[in-house]
């Protein structure tokens, strides 16, 4: 008893690190970038300054934008590699992202496809829709006894080899201005944040994280097998259904507000997995803020490392996430 209140101390101290980060990292963020522009500086200039206009309507919503995010990817990173018992399952390498980009890429070259009432959330029904079908293919496929973790990574080698062959003919076909935000989207890019992306996003994101934080419990029970876990009273079958249509509102969001940002839904949750371990009651909301802290900082990196350009924030997650990804396999080799 002792050592479990002494572990869940260590938990809660090592949340209350992560939200105290998170604010530090929002403060060295918002401080950054091509245009120097400090709080202090601010303080001392009347509100209706042009420079007031610019860190409130560009920069912040652009860091409250990296936060979210990085909440909604690592957190469904966490929840894939749960779902599947698998720690290197992840949105990116089983296709998951590339399924909800290539319909993102479709909803550019096609934009009509939506009635105008719709354009907001636009982007964000086209990824969900392709997320949702890829972890639909990916969830029936694991049902197979012959399944296993060689050949779940092949077939997400397989799902990005062909979404990219066909995002690759829509570039093809696209003129300059689609060609242009289709290459920004599979890159990964901020840029284009603001409060009412934001708000789109928060309102999408924010409720699934609340039922995927809800649904930890059952997450602990389901490692234990799925015989166990029907015998513990658990409805596997309706539970995966729906941490499976949570993922693809999480990743459908993402991919539909900053394209395809790598890496960070398997790196944040080994890394808090270390600390915590596999309980999701703190592996959840720790990876979820840990998420937030790497994203944050990487984005701010992006667009400050080579000012007055910018570097794609996932081009710079998946320089991190790459050797880390390399270290793991031959971890486990």
């Amino acid at each position: 008893m002792q050592n479990n209140d002494h572990r869940s101390n260590r938990h809660r101290s090592l949340l209350w690190g992560l939200i105290g980060l998170l604010l530090v990292l929002v403060l060295f963020s918002a401080n950054l970038g091509a245009l120097k522009l400090s709080i202090t500086h601010l303080i001392s200039k009347p509100f209706d300054d042009p420079l007031w206009n610019i860190w409130l309507n560009v920069r912040m919503p652009r860091i409250m934008l990296a936060v979210i995010v990085g909440m909604a990817l690592a957190s469904s990173g966490v929840v894939m590699q749960g779902l599947f018992r698998n720690p290197l399952a992840d949105s990116g390498l089983l296709g998951i992202s590339s399924g909800a980009s290539l319909m993102v890429g479709l909803s550019i070259l096609f934009p009509t496809v939506f009635p105008p009432i719709m354009m907001l959330y636009g982007k964000m029904v086209a990824a969900f829709t392709g997320s949702l079908f890829i972890c639909l293919l990916i969830y029936v496929y694991s049902l197979n006894a012959q399944c296993n973790l060689a050949k779940m990574v092949l077939l997400g080698v397989a799902i990005n080899a062909i979404i990219g062959a066909i995002m690759g003919c829509l570039s093809y076909i696209g003129d300059e201005i689609q060609l242009r935000q289709i290459s920004l989207w599979s890159m990964g890019n901020l840029g284009k944040g603001s409060w009412d992306l934001v708000l789109v996003a928060v309102s999408l994101i924010i409720p699934a994280l609340f039922c995927v934080f809800k649904l930890s419990h059952e997450l602990n029970i389901l490692q234990l097998g799925d015989e166990d876990a029907h015998y513990l009273g658990i409805n596997v079958q309706r539970i995966k259904r729906y941490l499976l249509l949570l993922c693809a509102v999480l990743i459908g969001t993402s991919v539909a507000v900053s394209g395809i940002i790598a890496f960070v839904g398997l790196v944040v949750p080994h890394m808090i997995r270390l600390q915590v371990g596999a309980n999701h009651r703190w592996l959840l909301p720790a990876s979820t803020l840990g998420g937030a802290c790497l994203l944050l900082l990487a984005d701010t990196f992006a667009r400050t490392l080579v000012a007055p350009t910018e570097i794609p924030v996932g081009l710079f997650t998946s320089l991190i996430g790459g050797p880390y990804f390399l270290w793991l396999i031959l971890k486990h080799k």
